[in-house]
């Protein structure tokens, strides 16, 4: 007897996501001469490339003459701990600036230097101003540009408040993809040539985190279900600076940009403490650094009223802060009732962003599943351990472009046939695993299960973790994970917009993400760049040259060491250089 109905919709190139990866690898595929289909949680428009708000980072030398790809390449790699895939670290220093220049060319309104050049401002760990930006709107800025290109360009539509709920194969090959419309539970299946995600990170699965709601890490749980390879999962990034206060706004991000105007960090008795852990540097040290220091300021009693930090730009005249920072101006006021230009932010650390993800190929994008392609925070390999700020914009714009000319290019050839048959059985299995939570309306509440995930990870994954709190959180999730099967939607059984349903299908892909980071952690038995153990202090040199990658067995989640390629020479040397130049001294 055959399942509930379900739309078929056929495209070439399918790309999950439409932030700023996603965006700009539709309009790549649609140059190539593929249709292509962009299917997003939530709308178009709204995406968490909008937090990235500092700007974005390309070698430019629009304010410093001697920066340099070379310099940029040294500064992403020394913040990786060097466990980046160099070759991405390359192809994302040399295209950076193109890219940039692109995007001002299609309508992008940069800040400039009284030559009119775009303006490039100062950012943690980069070694010369290097972020071109829009005041501390960059992200917003750069989604307008890309949704206005790609609603312009033909060959492009958009499926807006679509979750994706599993990836479909074909003879090993991915062949589409099932989802359903928020809006009334219809079903969809997509079938299409090749696919591309771009669906961002997981910092839902954190108490406090800069994330909105559709970060539930869905993007990494689909490549993992379909048999693809996760890499680097145990890196999380704590920003060191988000809201506090009120708790309403606890975890909303306070750009980097404020440090790079000349706001510096106080501790409650007035310390510009980060003289302490990176005396060179001081605010503008990698954000792994700051972050931990801000927690070490706390654990030693020198927090402010609300567990965090002072960040101080008020030596600034009020109308710089007004037209550099506009956005934190309004938000402190309009929040926290905080005039920045008079007082000072309260801060702490806050879940930001993923550096783990989906293990791609450098030049294409393509992940271990033909078919299927990765751009963006989803993807991992370019910021290894730590990523520096601004970075994360330039590589969705570079990798992001690279993914959709190789799916395009896919689509287009005998590589990626769209009338690829999908056994129909599969797409019933699934359909039944998707509708299940409908059936036990009263089984466990997703709402709660959900809350556990984020107490669990808050607890046993901090920015400072040791075995056994690891190993606690570990069993917990698993825990969890059995409860989540039989897990229900909070009362309601309607397929019309249906929050407990959403939610019980969100916990599938924290689950996997909070797994995969936890066995991860545990194995990475060193500190590096965003994973700390207080139990492991020191870096490891052995594990320089080690990812640690996920895959999915016949026995459940499997994680193994996998040697890295040593750097060519021309590229060690570039990072030896700008090791003599500055070795930053930790004196806490």
């Amino acid at each position: 007897m055959s399942g509930p109905a379900y739309e078929t919709v056929d495209t070439e190139v399918l790309v999950l996501g439409a932030g700023g990866a996603g965006l700009r690898g539709a309009i790549a595929a649609a140059e190539a001469g593929a249709r292509v289909l962009i299917v997003c949680k939530s709308l178009l428009g709204k995406a968490h490339t909008v937090m990235a708000e500092g700007g974005v980072a390309a070698a430019m030398h629009n304010v410093a003459y001697q920066d340099s790809w070379e310099v940029h390449f040294a500064d992403t790699m020394k913040g990786g701990k060097l466990i980046n895939d160099w070759r991405m670290a390359e192809i994302h220093a040399k295209e950076s600036p193109e890219r940039v220049l692109e995007l001002e060319r299609w309508g992008a309104v940069f800040d400039r230097t009284w030559q009119g050049r775009i303006h490039q401002r100062p950012f943690g760990a980069h070694t010369y101003p290097r972020l071109a930006h829009i005041g501390d709107r960059t992200g917003l800025e750069l989604i307008r540009t890309l949704q206005d290109r790609a609603v312009h360009t033909d060959g492009v539509d958009v499926h807006m408040e679509v979750t994706v709920f599993k990836l479909v194969k074909s003879e090993g090959r991915i062949a589409g993809a099932l989802a359903y419309r928020r809006s009334d539970g219809a079903l969809i299946l997509y079938r299409c040539a090749a696919l591309v995600l771009a669906s961002g990170g997981a910092g839902k699965m954190y108490r406090v985190t800069s994330n909105s709601w559709e970060s539930t890490g869905d993007g990494t749980a689909l490549a993992y279900d379909a048999g693809a390879t996760l890499r680097d999962m145990e890196m999380v990034q704590f920003h060191p600076t988000g809201m506090v206060w009120p708790a309403g706004v606890r975890g909303i991000l306070v750009t980097e940009g404020v440090r790079g105007e000349g706001g510096v960090l106080r501790n409650k008795d007035g310390e510009r403490f980060m003289e302490r852990y990176d005396r060179d540097r001081m605010e503008l040290s990698s954000r792994d650094v700051v972050a931990r220091a801000i927690n070490s300021e706390v654990l030693a009693g020198r927090g402010t009223p609300h567990d965090g930090a002072f960040l101080d730009i008020t030596h600034r005249k009020p109308e710089f802060i007004k037209s550099k920072l506009p956005s934190m101006y309004e938000q402190f006021l309009k929040l926290a009732n905080v005039d920045i230009t008079k007082q000072p932010m309260e801060v702490a650390p806050t879940i930001h962003y993923a550096m783990g993800g989906v293990r791609v190929d450098a030049e294409t994008g393509e992940s271990t599943v033909p078919g299927l392609y990765a751009a963006g925070e989803v993807a991992s390999g370019l910021h290894g351990a730590n990523r520096l700020g601004g970075n994360s914009l330039s590589d969705l714009l570079v990798f992001g472009k690279r993914a959709g000319d190789a799916a395009g290019a896919a689509a287009k050839s005998n590589q990626g046939a769209a009338n690829a048959r999908i056994d129909d059985v599969e797409v019933e299995e699934a359909i039944a695993e998707l509708l299940a939570p409908l059936e036990r309306a009263a089984g466990e509440n997703p709402f709660k299960l959900q809350a556990e995930i984020q107490d669990v990870m808050s607890a046993h994954a901090p920015i400072v973790r040791d075995s056994p709190g690891l190993d606690a959180g570990l069993q917990k999730i698993l825990e969890l994970g059995a409860r989540a099967r039989t897990c229900g939607t909070g009362g309601s059984n309607t397929l019309e917009f249906n929050p407990g349903w959403h939610t019980a299908i969100d916990l599938r892909s924290m689950l996997v993400n909070a797994e995969a980071l936890l066995r991860s952690a545990l194995e990475r038995k060193e500190s590096r760049g965003a994973h700390a153990r207080s139990d492991y202090p020191k870096t490891d040199d052995d594990l320089t040259s080690v990812n640690y990658v996920v895959e999915k067995s016949t026995d459940g989640m499997k994680v193994r060491a996998e040697p890295r390629p040593p750097m060519p020479t021309y590229l060690a040397e570039a990072v030896q250089r700008s090791y003599a130049r500055y070795t930053p001294e930790a004196t806490e």
